[in-house]
């Protein structure tokens, strides 16, 4: 009894039995992909990428249905707003990640090794971020104007640099990274840490550039979280919804990293029509404080139709565009700084 009493305790506004299932369904996901799929480094394919983010995708999607049964539609709706947005960003994540592992120089059959581990801490790092936002907009919800304003200003950033390109090698935050931890000369197989004698012959913990690049991984969420958090919290300020749909989006990071880092060029137009979902987030907020509050079957309407439309015109734009070298020219700008 006490058992059960407990389960259905609420607990950052749903009872704790929702928040066990999620937890139960990520660690699932997280043990076969590792523990069975690849638990040895290699290269995956593009094909194995495909199918493996197909596979998260349809578990997004039905977990998502489940939030619809059980908590409306309303939820429902917010928790698929909220997972496309987020997917949709990821693809800028994609491309700031493959600056990465080409600037430290890591190979492909240890990438997934780097995603995996950047992957766990990204679902931590969320939780607090998520967490610490909802938590002021409940207290003081003029946040979310702030939020709004954040959004439009960013999404007509967003617009004015989407045609210039980002370059690793060049970023300060690199640069800085490599002056404050004691890196080895080069890779050491998969480890991310390693024990060598240094000038003096004394044994010295060194980080090898697999940690430095998972470093990299784990920072650069920090910036994108910077622009997702609030996209999310300013459709709704639900943290199992919003916690939720962000985690299900960026779990299959790594699967749709494998399948786009080659191709990612083709997606050039989409950072346009992803800067008007983010200023017509913003502005919503706006709208439903002043004005009444809008369907939110239509914000999800013209979420989908803004970014299906972007998808669509890049894809059409870079028919005849072959391979990355083809499309070094039209290779998305990052929110980076």
């Amino acid at each position: 009894m006490e058992a059960a009493a407990f389960l259905t305790e609420p607990f950052l506004g749903q009872p704790v039995w929702a928040w066990l299932a999620f937890a139960t369904v990520v660690v699932a996901l997280l043990v076969f992909d590792l523990g069975v799929l690849h638990r040895k480094e290699r290269e995956i394919p593009v094909g194995e990428s495909l199918l493996l983010s197909a596979g998260y995708i349809a578990v997004a999607l039905m977990f998502g249905g489940l939030v619809w049964w059980q908590l409306g539609a309303q939820s429902g709706i917010d928790y698929f707003t909220g997972y496309l947005i987020e997917k949709t960003l990821s693809l800028d994540n994609v491309f700031v990640i493959s600056l990465i592992f080409a600037a430290l120089a890591v190979p492909r059959a240890l990438q997934h090794r780097v995603l995996f581990y950047g992957i766990l801490g990204v679902v931590v790092m969320r939780a607090i971020v998520i967490g610490f936002g909802a938590s002021l907009v409940a207290e003081f919800e003029w946040i979310l104007f702030l939020f709004g304003g954040f959004l439009i200003l960013t999404g007509i950033k967003m617009l004015v640099s989407a045609g210039h390109d980002g370059d690793m090698k060049e970023s300060r935050l690199l640069a800085f990274l490599k002056r404050r931890m004691r890196l080895t000369d080069g890779l050491r197989g998969s480890a991310f840490v390693v024990r060598e004698a240094d000038s003096a012959g004394r044994l010295r913990l060194y980080a090898t550039p697999l940690l430095l690049a998972l470093v990299m991984v784990e920072l650069v969420d920090v910036l994108f979280a910077v622009d997702s958090v609030p996209a999310i919290l300013a459709i709704t300020t639900d943290p199992y919804v919003v916690y939720t749909s962000n985690i299900f989006a960026i779990l299959g990071l790594r699967a749709l990293y494998f399948a786009l880092a080659a191709t990612v060029h083709r997606f050039h137009y989409l950072k346009y029509a992803l800067a008007v979902v983010l200023v017509f987030i913003g502005a919503k907020i706006f709208v439903n404080h002043f004005y009444g509050k809008l369907d939110p079957a239509i914000s999800l309407g013209v979420t989908v139709a803004l970014l299906a439309g972007g998808i669509a015109y890049s894809l059409w734009k870079t028919r005849k565009e072959r391979g990355p070298d083809a499309g070094a020219a039209a290779l998305p700008a990052t929110r980076e700084g």
